[in-house]
């Protein structure tokens, strides 16, 4: 099993190391834009080799698109027009091609009338930190959590099955659904979160200029709730363009939330905001 990984930083690069160690990768072959980051996937060891992506696209049975989703936008087409030019005599194609972007409902009508569509499967390994490039990767990342698998009834069986395999050789569990529900709800769980850190990032930023001594006095609560405004732009811009729809109905919810805490609080309402804070503890019931 050759795999093929576009983009060797966290999720890339994490998936990587896995595969490899744990016996689903005989081979990485990985392609890096960036020179500085594809010496350090290969000095590091992420990597076998550094391709181009035609080549690594030729070269391997399985290919990861580990590219923030404006770019996978791009590449699931290119990738699937070299799968349909490799295609045997007898018609068949037995390479298999995923995403592991946190948007699904424009890749899935980038490729809906595909000739290959079928050996495309849209996942979605729901992992990750704050941090980027190939320094960022680690073991055991997707240990325990879950995958979306979208809209595995317009995939290939063996490239579903393949897929699972895969996903099972990283502790994953899967989980399925259509491409539009996806996105729905990881704006409500993933992307909102990232929107409230950069945002209570820039009040504190903008607050410090006068009051020097807040960083000094934060504690761990801050650190937490402000550890994903160090994501990286290039990932999150995208992801906010192509969710736009769901993110503005969850960004209006909270500002609603947001100002009913203001209004409690600037009428001295104890009661409403014990009654807030309350609502808000059922939480426990779902996360612990």
């Amino acid at each position: 099993m050759k795999t093929g990984i576009i983009g060797l930083g966290l999720i890339g690069g994490s998936m990587a190391i896995d595969l490899k160690r744990r016996g689903f990768a005989d081979e990485i072959i990985g392609v890096e834009a960036d020179s500085v980051n594809a010496a350090a996937a290969l000095k590091i060891g992420l990597a076998d080799r550094i391709m181009s992506l035609e080549e690594c696209v030729r070269a391997s049975d399985l290919i990861i698109l580990a590219v923030p989703v404006g770019a996978a936008v791009k590449m699931l087409p290119a990738v699937l027009d070299i799968f349909e030019n490799e295609m045997t005599s007898a018609g068949v194609c037995s390479k298999t091609v995923i995403d592991v972007c946190s948007t699904k409902e424009q890749l899935s009508r980038t490729a809906h009338y595909h000739p290959m569509r079928s050996r495309y499967v849209a996942t979605h390994p729901m992992a990750g930190t704050e941090y980027s490039g190939p320094w960022a990767a680690m073991p055991g990342l997707f240990d325990g959590r879950a995958c979306i698998i979208c809209n595995q009834e317009e995939s290939a069986p063996a490239s579903v099955r393949l897929v699972e395999k895969m996903y099972d050789c990283l502790n994953m569990r899967p989980i399925y659904m259509n491409a539009s529900s996806h996105d729905v709800h990881t704006a409500y769980v993933s992307h909102i979160s990232h929107i409230t850190s950069f945002a209570l990032a820039l009040t504190v930023l903008d607050k410090e200029k006068n009051e020097k001594h807040i960083f000094d006095l934060a504690s761990g609560g801050f650190s937490s709730t402000v550890r994903l405004a160090k994501s990286n732009a290039d990932m999150w811009v995208p992801i906010f363009s192509q969710n736009r729809e769901n993110l503005l109905k969850v960004i209006d919810t909270y500002i609603e939330k947001i100002g009913s805490f203001r209004k409690a609080i600037d009428e001295f309402d104890e009661k409403g905001i014990r009654t807030l804070i309350e609502d808000a503890n059922r939480i426990k019931r779902i996360i612990r």
